[in-house]
């Protein structure tokens, strides 16, 4: 089973796997910590595994606290050069868990170490999208050496090639909305229906957007997996 846990001040979707008696957690925040240990210890399980799927700009990890509480491995992808983790995680990367198997996908365009987690279970199959494909939109590409020419690779070239039915869970959503399949958001968001690259690339190049509220002190902190130095 999935556990989505909700952060309102930064929009982020956390999720905890659950497998028997092993669970395996995506995206973590901080300031929500104790909502996830809370869970962990009252149904008796055992984290194996917390990844992010990037440094993120608007909210502190949970990486670093969660391995002082659980003793879990801590990962993000390898083009992080975060040396807090316990392990980097690279490009077709398998996370075994339980009888599960999480298949790492590197996707860079949102930033330069974006990462999308697919998994199948109970004969569905999900992908954790991080910021690279949100529900009706994508991850903007105007900082953290992102590429709109990266991104709209990763979304054309690697994502599309997975199957339609595939459940597309991101890190965020500002509309309320929880989840989607490829095959809708490819037919039906309107950032994946650009009639040329070019296109898109110009889009998302003049998106003119502010810098998130946390960035100087989010990323900063999240290279060091979320513990103050």
């Amino acid at each position: 089973m999935i556990e989505r846990f909700f952060h309102t001040e930064s929009s982020t979707h956390t999720y905890l796997i659950i497998r028997g008696n092993e669970c395996v957690i995506i995206d973590p925040v901080l300031d929500d910590v104790d909502q996830y240990s809370s869970l962990i210890k009252e149904q008796n399980l055992k984290l194996a595994y917390a990844l992010d799927t990037h440094i993120h700009a608007d909210h502190i990890t949970a990486l670093g606290e969660l391995r002082e509480r659980h003793s879990c491995i801590t990962m993000m992808g390898e083009q992080s050069q975060a040396a807090c983790v316990s392990q980097p995680i690279h490009n077709e990367e398998v996370i075994k868990f339980a009888d599960l198997e999480i298949i790492a996908l590197f996707t860079p365009g949102h930033t330069d170490d974006s990462y999308c987690y697919y998994m199948e279970m109970d004969n569905l199959k999900y992908l954790f999208t991080g910021d690279t494909l949100l529900i009706n939109g994508c991850g903007r590409t105007d900082f953290q050496n992102g590429s709109s020419d990266d991104l709209y690779n990763s979304l054309f070239t690697i994502l599309k090639k997975l199957d339609s039915n595939t459940v597309v869970l991101p890190a965020h959503d500002y509309n309320g909305k929880l989840q989607s399949t490829l095959g809708h958001e490819f037919e039906n968001n309107p950032r994946l229906n650009f009639s040329s690259k070019a296109d898109f690339i110009e889009f998302m190049d003049n998106l003119n957007l502010p810098d998130p509220k946390l960035m100087d002190v989010a990323v900063t902190a999240n290279k060091n997996c979320g513990i103050p130095h």
